[in-house]
């Protein structure tokens, strides 16, 4: 089997799920259910968003941000997945592979840059509560949002780049989409180099913002201590109790997946761990974020008519 990726006629077979075939339909449904939830759930946030004027800050911007790269990012694997698992076509062409690869990689960058936004966001409100509307500016609000999606657009774009330079040889992949380990271990010939390009590129993607988020919530715990009642710091805390447990979820999954060697890749393990990142991550989303948030259930009982207010 000789290298296919210098035209688009190549093709793969995604394995899926296949080692496991009595589980296949149970991974159906299971899977089926979590998308539906997941679609439910963003979708939810985005329309109170809309409707709601409570919801019409820059916090519940950037949370409507993430509720449509949520969306965007689990609609860019699942149906594929679904389609694998039911046995329908378990094939993908080279250019619809590269093409989900690209997509994956932009929402996948983009949620991570709109993470540490969004952690501005918080220190801007516990840090600065008294010029908090002053700070985030709904140009600015718009212009951080923009920058999320540069930020991902070029972390895609340098990473397909380098996977397309690598000629491909087998046409098997061991996962239920194109992720960019599994497609490395399809190389003809030695991707040292371009690991380590790849390595450096992730380790900016993911790295480089959480030791921006951690760095602001250190700046915000400093802030909290000097609350002296403890109403105040409960609802600082608050506020960034439910970003704090979404980075943790999406950045330690991603972080297990892409910087890790290939030779240690297991593909047992990775797409389980995809699983995480591409499902479940984005149906949690919406329950932390809306669990313990009174705005949120409040514009919800209005929406169905249960109420006008919870506070």
């Amino acid at each position: 089997m000789g290298s296919f990726n210098t035209s688009l006629e190549g093709w793969f077979i995604l394995m899926g799920f296949s080692d496991w075939p009595h589980l296949e339909r149970v991974f159906f449904v299971f899977i089926s259910i979590f998308y539906f939830l997941t679609i439910f759930g963003n979708s939810t946030i985005i329309t109170l968003s809309r409707m709601d004027r409570r919801l019409q800050t820059p916090m519940y911007f950037f949370l409507n941000n993430l509720s449509f790269l949520d969306l965007c990012y689990t609609t860019s694997t699942v149906p594929q997945l679904l389609v694998n698992i039911s046995g329908i076509d378990k094939t993908m062409s080279y250019a619809a592979c590269m093409t989900q690869f690209f997509i994956v990689l932009l929402l996948g960058g983009t949620e991570c840059v709109l993470l540490v936004v969004m952690a501005f966001d918080r220190y801007a409100a516990v840090c600065h509560p008294l010029h908090y509307t002053t700070i985030m500016h709904p140009v600015l609000c718009q212009a951080l949002a923009m920058s999320s999606w540069v930020g991902g657009l070029l972390n895609s774009l340098i990473q397909t780049g380098l996977i397309m330079t690598i000629p491909l040889c087998g046409h098997h992949l061991n996962h239920f989409f194109c992720e960019m380990i599994v497609l490395l271990k399809l190389a003809c010939e030695d991707t040292g180099g371009t690991e380590a390009n790849l390595f450096v590129a992730g380790a900016l993607i993911l790295v480089c913002p959480v030791a921006l988020i951690l760095g602001t919530y250190a700046h915000i715990a400093h802030a909290v201590l000097k609350i002296k009642s403890r109403a105040g710091r409960r609802k600082a805390l608050g506020t960034c109790g439910s970003h704090l447990v979404v980075v943790s979820l999406f950045y330690g999954s991603a972080m297990y997946t892409y910087l890790q060697p290939v030779h240690r890749y297991s593909g047992s393990e990775g797409k389980f761990a995809a699983l995480f990142y591409t499902i479940i991550t984005p149906m949690l989303n919406p329950l932390i974020y809306t669990l313990r948030n009174k705005d949120v259930k409040g514009a919800l009982c209005k929406v169905l008519g249960r109420g006008t207010d919870t506070r």
